[in-house]
Formats: structure tokens, C-alpha cells, sequence
């Protein structure tokens, strides 16, 4: 039985859609696909207007940029997450101001929002971390309150709620990411919504170089290479259609996770806020008795059963050290030490996750 982490699902109607953007000869960044692809990414979202990219770090780098959000100005960022959050906060020129996490939702903490914001911060950047949504409602608060950006990093949480409405439509700017192992795919690619549509409409047009094609070839702004290509917009359209089994999947191998782990006392599982729903991109446990997550990675790896690391602590890599220590971020670095990332590609089947669950209680009770 193979078991797969979080490898991509993609079959045979992804096929069927990226031969025929490949037969039409449309192949690269022209083509019809990439805004059927951004009206039904719209659709989804009860929105307007979305804009493609080529990755989840160029939306939120350009977020960035179109919010003015640059040099002398700071960015309220979780220390738990992936990188790609907070590089873009130094490719614009702007200082990243680390806030630890909540113990229990594994989120940027409110409290710890407040405490850092000063006269430069200009935006926050809340992390729905491993497709659980953040504290929407306390975060908006402190941003309304303080007149600051909210731009939601939705990257892992394409089908999360946070009260009914979906992940990414809550802040200034949404940013999502079709990386291979993200709930769908595109094979790379990303994507914008947000509340104003003049906003967007200009992000349309930087990602295409801000070429004025009235004109020509006229570029009236320093643009940006970032649009994506119409064979991944296909694979992008079929995988849509594909999205409601694809979160059923995730959600049915976070029930046999709980099933099977859950009240023994062995790990403790990432909770979700009160109006809450996670996409479940990856089911995550912090291991409560004392072991070794690199040989319980390899104990499984040996059985067949891949499993990864939470996300290292941003503040503990080298180009974030002279922004923070991580010793200041105590639930971050418990969460990342103690913590591992489950099988939760939507190729496992229902026993490949029960064998997963099986394995790694068996490995903690011993």
C-alpha cells in the first residue's frame, strides 16, 4: 500500500482539459484558460474579480507592493509559518515584526499583534496555518482600530471559513498558492482577491510587465513577470471542479486521525476557533510524550510512512536573526519541536491513513 504525504491528485480530466489547451496551441501566458480560471476562482469566493500569478509568493509580494508597503515601514508576520510569508516583506524593503503563536490554534496570537505595532507598521499578515483560519474577527479589530493592511495569507486554506465567509476574503488582499502539494494544483501558480477592484485591476496589470497593450508594447510602470500560463490555468479549471472531493477527503482522513490518536494522550491535535472550519491541507500533532520527531520521522519512513516537520520558526533562520530572537517566541518553537506534519494527500486512501494513524500509536505507547 503506498502512502503518499502530499503529493498532487491529478488524473484524468486534468489531462483532458491541458491537452486541449496544448491542441489550441495557447500554451504559455496568452490564452482563454487563465481567465475562465479567474472567473471561477471569483465564483467561489462570491467576488468580483481574481487575479492569477505564478506562486503564492508572488501574490503576496505584490500585495505588498500595491498596498505602498515598503522601505522604513514594518509587517506584523507570525513566527510559525513557511518562509515564503515573510520574504516578500524584505523584497519590498519593509522590516518583518515577529509575533508568537497561540498554543492551541498554532495562529498568530491577537495579543501579540497589539503589543508589537508602532508608528511604522503598516500591515498585518495573518497565516492560516495548515488550512486553520486565524482569529479573523480580534485581528480585523486591532487593524480597524490601528488603520493598518490585513493581507491573508490563504496559501494553505483554499476552502477554510472563518463565520461562513471563505479564507481570503476577510482582509485587504487574499493570497493563495497552487504549489503541488497545496489542496489543488496548477503544478505552480497563485492568486489575488481582494475588496477593491481597482486594486486588483491595476495587480492584473502589473503582473503582465504593466503593459499598456493599447499602445503596444508601452509600459507606463516597473511591472512584474508574474502571470500565469494558460496550460496551468487548465489544469487549474479541471482541479475546480475537483475541489468539494478534494476537502471531503481532507476531512474525512482528519476524523480517522482523531479516531484513532485522539484522548489517548498521546498528541495534541491543532484546534480550531469557535466559527472556524479548517481545510485540513495537512492533518498536524504536537507528540506530548517526550520523544525524538526526527527518529519518529524515520521509524515511520521505514514502514512506508512519510511524515515532515512543522514549519522551523522564521526568526531561527539566518537572514531573520537580526529581527528577532526565537527564544522570544516560546509557543512557536514547542510547537515546532514537538511537532509533525501526517499523510494528507488526497491519492491515500482511507486505510493508508488508518495504517498512518495505527503506526504512530504504536510507536508513542510503546
Amino acid at each position: 500500500m503506498k502512502i503518499f504525504l502530499d503529493a498532487p491528485n491529478v488524473g484524468k480530466l486534468e489531462k483532458k482539459y491541458v491537452n486541449s489547451a496544448i491542441d489550441s496551441g495557447y500554451v504559455s501566458t496568452v490564452g482563454p484558460l487563465v481567465g475562465e480560471f479567474e472567473n471561477a476562482f471569483a465564483s467561489y469566493h462570491d467576488v468580483p474579480r481574481a487575479v492569477s500569478t505564478q506562486s503564492g509568493t508572488a501574490s503576496l509580494h505584490i500585495a505588498l507592493h500595491e498596498l505602498g508597503i515598503g522601505k522604513g515601514d514594518e509587517v506584523i508576520v507570525p513566527a510559525l509559518t513557511f518562509i515564503a510569508t515573510v520574504n516578500p516583506v524584505l523584497q519590498v524593503g519593509a522590516t518583518p515584526v515577529f509575533a508568537d503563536v497561540d498554543p492551541l490554534t498554532w495562529n498568530i496570537n491577537p495579543s501579540q499583534i497589539e503589543d508589537r505595532i508602532t508608528k511604522r507598521t503598516k500591515a498585518i499578515i495573518p497565516v492560516h496555518l495548515y488550512g486553520n483560519p486565524c482569529d479573523m474577527d480580534g485581528i480585523t479589530r486591532i487593524a480597524r482600530k490601528h488603520k493598518l493592511y490585513i493581507i491573508e495569507d490563504a496559501t494553505e486554506s483554499l476552502g477554510a471559513t472563518w463565520q461562513g465567509a471563505r479564507a481570503g476574503t476577510l482582509g485587504e488582499i487574499g493570497c493563495f498558492s497552487f504549489n503541488g502539494n497545496k489542496i489543488m494544483t496548477t503544478g505552480g501558480g497563485g492568486m489575488l482577491i481582494g475588496k477593491s477592484d481597482k486594486r486588483l485591476a491595476h495587480i492584473k496589470f502589473l503582473v503582465n510587465q504593466a503593459r499598456d497593450e493599447q499602445k503596444g508594447y508601452y509600459h507606463p510602470e516597473a511591472g512584474f513577470n508574474y502571470r500565469m500560463t494558460n496550460i496551468e490555468a487548465a489544469l487549474g479549471l479541471a482541479q475546480m471542479q475537483r475541489l468539494d472531493f478534494f476537502l471531503k477527503r481532507k476531512s474525512k482522513f482528519y476524523a480517522i486521525y482523531r479516531k484513532e490518536l485522539g484522548g489517548r494522550g498521546i498528541v495534541d491535535f491543532q484546534q480550531e476557533y469557535p466559527g472556524a472550519k479548517s481545510s485540513r491541507w495537512l492533518t498536524c500533532v504536537t507528540v506530548t510524550k517526550k520523544a525524538s520527531i526526527t527518529g519518529l520521522q524515520k521509524k515511520l519512513a521505514a514502514e512506508g510512512i512519510p511524515a515532515r516537520r512543522i514549519f522551523m520558526p522564521i526568526p531561527c533562520f539566518p537572514p531573520y536573526e537580526k529581527y528577532a530572537d526565537c527564544r522570544h517566541y516560546p509557543q512557536a518553537m514547542h510547537i515546532y519541536r514537538n511537532g509533525l506534519c501526517l499523510p494528507g494527500s488526497t491519492l491515500n486512501t482511507d486505510a493508508a491513513i488508518r495504517r498512518s494513524a495505527t503506526a504512530l500509536r504504536r510507536l508513542l505507547e510503546c
